[in-house]
């Protein structure tokens, strides 16, 4: 649907291909590329569903506007205010799941957040990015679990994470980037105003569909050392695993299971999803302005700055989208960001 023109019909006639698979005798064979086909099904019908329940909900109203009206009735307008409200509301989610077109969008996301130069400053902004994030996925019922997290005095020098649900790639990719924080510092005795920034990347995770060829020559494997919460165990066996991807020079790392083959296995999804996008991104031309992990995390490169002093707002620098609720947002309030992004891609004919 590009563009973001609703199509029922073609929703349904996708659907109805992907039950005649699953009914398929030999369907759960291959079981990973069997949940796929499930997950992608369930999507479909979520999505032609949703816009039917909406225009049912609509005519019922409408329905009920007549019947007001036609009997004077004063003690309707409440309560048709209260469902023309809810309505455009799932409308507005709804449009903005239809710019996301893309192949890679109706999947989860790993995000990895990394703390600029500044020491105590930059790692306490790093935390709080973390934290705005995660309320972001309790708001919209989605899960998340922790990868890798190396905490450093003051907050966290990096985390990765695992967001899973529908069309989490698709809402966050807009995400990546550097984040700048502009506040007076609680951990200067003076009281001075201080910069700081952290680096968000953010890829899709990938299934058995799409093929990256990752051999073993090109990459390294070490192992280390937890250094992460998850018990006595955890701490005293070489059970986290890093992998470096020679070519590219992208280093991934898991440490939060207890056995040294579940992270290698986490680390190597990891890498498959940012090989993905590297060399999507590589093939546009754009990757050396667009892979926030490439970037220097500091001046002229940052996406979005959040300020708190001398005033209060938090403005996108690539679409223009600005709040002066800076609390709202780092509660987690971020479909306003999203949605204007989404936009700007659409606009721009990136989608």
């Amino acid at each position: 649907m590009p563009g973001g023109v609703f199509d029922p019909d073609s929703l349904k006639e996708r659907a109805s291909v992907l039950e005649q698979k699953s009914a398929d005798p030999d369907f759960w064979n291959h079981q990973e590329q069997a949940e796929s086909v499930l997950s992608e099904l369930k999507r479909l019908k979520d999505k032609y569903e949703s816009w039917e329940t909406l225009k049912n909900n609509l005519d019922d109203l409408e329905e009920l506007l007549s019947l007001a009206l036609e009997e004077k009735d004063e003690s309707l307008e409440k309560e048709i205010e209260k469902g023309l409200g809810q309505s455009e509301k799932r409308f507005e989610e709804l449009n903005t799941l239809e710019l996301l077109s893309e192949e890679t969008d109706p999947l989860s996301a790993f995000v990895t957040i990394h703390s600029g130069a500044g020491g105590t400053e930059a790692c306490d902004w790093a935390s709080m990015l973390y934290r705005m994030y995660q309320r972001w996925v309790e708001r919209r019922g989605f899960k998340m679990k922790i990868l890798d997290l190396l905490e450093a005095e003051g907050g966290i020098k990096s985390v990765s994470f695992q967001v899973n649900g529908d069309y989490v790639h698709g809402l966050l990719k807009g995400e990546g980037g550097i984040h700048r924080l502009v506040r007076i510092s609680p951990f200067d005795s003076n009281s001075r105003r201080h910069t700081s920034f952290a680096s968000v990347y953010v890829s899709p995770v990938i299934d058995d569909t799409i093929e990256v060829d990752i051999k073993s020559e090109d990459i390294r494997v070490d192992t280390y050392r937890s250094s992460g919460a998850g018990g006595q165990h955890v701490n005293t066996t070489d059970s986290a695993v890093r992998i470096t991807h020679l070519e590219s020079g992208l280093v991934v790392q898991c440490q939060n299971e207890r056995s040294q083959i579940k992270n290698r296995d986490t680390a190597m999804k990891v890498l498959k999803s940012r090989l993905y996008e590297y060399y999507r991104q590589k093939q546009q031309e754009e990757i050396s302005k667009n892979a926030a992990e490439k970037k220097e995390i500091g001046w002229g490169s940052q996406i979005r700055s959040y300020v708190f002093h001398p005033y209060s707002m938090v403005k996108d620098l690539r679409t223009r989208h600005e709040t002066g609720n800076i609390q709202a947002v780092m509660d987690g309030e971020l479909d306003g960001f999203i949605e204007s992004f989404l936009h700007y891609l659409n606009a721009a004919g990136k989608q």
